[in-house]
């Protein structure tokens, strides 16, 4: 049995390896996410390594190994999973669904989620546009762009956030947007890359940073 500390860690190792496109991980990029020291993190790993859930050398790169792989993705589709339950029966809004998921993605019971699965018509994204891992730990890649790399001219279509912090999600939909909802890049200003969006009519100004955190597919 592991801790909910240690589950913890195989879900952020796996979201930065996935994220990249790397197997490999960083102990600084890892100790970021989760806003630990790298000294913790490296105290950690070493107990993940002994447990045989990792592959890590001290100052070295991180990869999981085939079983820590396997236990990361069951706790994110429990995440995810769970986050969609709370969205689309509960009613919970996508900034509340987070915190709430975190602690019910140690549940252990297998037989739970997989109803909680069924129950939902297994579901191939969350609120947040993230991938649900099927059963089998297969995850669906999706082939996306930040909207800060779209140009100007050219639309495209909301499919996933990278910040899913209540205070971004909540701004996300102040500006109006929501996921699957088609965006006009009008313009972007040349001195501090401020873009110009137009989203169901209404057009809007948003940051470089706000640009980088969502996640858009060329229509």
């Amino acid at each position: 049995m592991l801790t909910y500390t240690e589950e913890n860690y195989l879900k952020a190792l796996f979201k930065v390896t996935f994220g990249s496109g790397s197997n490999e991980a960083g102990t600084n990029e890892l100790a970021s996410l989760l806003v630990v020291k790298p000294a913790t993190v490296n105290d950690m790993l070493k107990k993940l390594k002994e447990k045989e859930l990792v592959d890590y050398e001290k100052y070295g790169k991180i990869t999981l190994t085939i079983k820590g792989k396997k236990i990361a993705l069951e706790i994110i589709r429990k995440h995810r999973l769970w986050e969609t339950f709370l969205y689309q029966k509960l009613e919970f809004s996508w900034d509340e669904v987070h915190e709430v998921a975190e602690q019910l993605e140690h549940i252990q019971s297998g037989k739970l989620v997989d109803k909680l699965d069924k129950f939902l018509d297994y579901p191939e994204f969350d609120p947040h546009g993230d991938p649900i891992p099927t059963k089998k730990g297969e995850i669906k890649v999706q082939y996306k762009k930040t909207l800060s790399e779209i140009s100007v001219g050219k639309s495209c279509k909301m499919v996933a956030v990278k910040d899913n912090s209540s205070p971004f999600l909540q701004y996300v939909v102040k500006v109006g947007l929501g996921i699957n909802n088609e965006i006009k890049v009008l313009s972007i200003q040349e001195y501090d890359s401020m873009m110009l969006i137009e989203i169901n009519g209404k057009q809007s100004t948003v940051s470089q940073k706000f640009a980088e955190n969502i996640f858009v597919v060329i229509e």
